[in-house]
């Protein structure tokens, strides 16, 4: 029978992740990340053995193997949806194959990491899935070609993390404009789910990302009423030129946290920053210099 989805890391339920092995190295540091959690840990030596091991038992979480192809472990995961659907899994394989990374969004893979990946960010991504209550739906593909994706996103930061690492896996381009792509990216993105989606969980942005020849474009657009820059006295996009923090003083006045530098980081990272006429619309370009092959695959 299915297993209902698993419950917050806040409950007093013991906890356990399944690995599949990989090296020994990568071995100790996921179970030294569990274990500090005092999460349960059981090994498996392959796919199929994880398999058996999923189907006589509940597991939390599932972090397959980076020896095996990302194709094997998509595979993994769609024989592990007819019987334990609210699983989360991810993905570590030490070769990038075009079309692994959109496969694995389809099938509801909680991350995605190919080598060479950084073990922080590894961490990272394993400490949302142990304390996200929410995902199942998080990121839905509404249409894929190689070079033109359209996403349905949640309104919440951890589904922005997680998207992101999708990207920075997909993304063909060099590590440094992949960074400054995925930072304006994140920033807008953020926004939109703060102020347009008031990080409600029901609440849902629309990406697309398409990539040609010569420019990356994102498109972002929330669910909210919109607004005009000429509003955005709480921004760092406001600023007058001598007073480059004057914004601060707006946001402590409405009883915002501190920050509003996201829009301002975002116009120095791309090209162009383009808003629509209502203001819940955003895109962001960023032109090339080189030729490269499809991204989103």
């Amino acid at each position: 029978m299915p297993d209902h989805a698993p419950a917050s890391s806040t409950t007093e339920k013991s906890h356990q992740a399944l690995i599949v092995r990989s090296s020994p190295e990568l071995d100790q540091l996921l179970a030294s990340l569990f274990q500090r959690e005092k999460w349960q840990i059981r090994f498996a030596p392959h796919n199929l053995e994880a398999l058996q091991l999923a189907k006589d038992s509940l597991f939390d979480l599932i972090i397959t193997g980076e020896r095996t192809p990302g194709k094997e472990d998509i595979e993994l995961l769609r024989r592990l949806r007819m019987v334990r659907p609210h699983t989360r899994l991810i993905i570590l394989t030490e070769e990038f194959i075009p079309g692994d990374v959109l496969a694995a969004i389809r099938e509801r893979a909680f991350s995605y990491f190919s080598r060479p990946f950084s073990t922080e960010k590894i961490a990272e991504m394993i400490r949302i899935a142990m304390t996200e209550p929410f995902w199942d739906d998080g990121i839905e593909v509404l249409s894929a070609t190689p070079n033109w994706v359209r996403l349905c996103v949640r309104c919440d930061l951890a589904t922005a993390n997680r998207l992101l690492q999708f990207y920075r896996e997909a993304s063909d381009l060099p590590d440094a404009e992949t960074e400054e792509v995925a930072t304006a990216f994140r920033e807008i993105l953020v926004n939109a789910m703060e102020h347009g989606g008031n990080f409600d969980p029901s609440q849902h942005v629309e990406v697309s990302y398409v990539r040609t020849k010569r420019m990356v474009l994102c498109r972002v657009k929330d669910p909210g009423q919109g607004f005009s820059l000429e509003e955005l006295q709480h921004s760092a996009i406001a600023n007058p030129e001598e007073d480059p923090f004057k914004h601060m003083e707006t946001r402590e006045a409405q009883g915002k946290r501190p920050g509003g530098f996201g829009i301002l980081m975002a116009t120095k990272l791309v090209d162009d920053l383009i808003y629509n006429e209502k203001g819940n619309e955003v895109l962001l370009v960023k032109y090339l210099d080189k030729v490269g092959r499809a991204s989103m695959s």
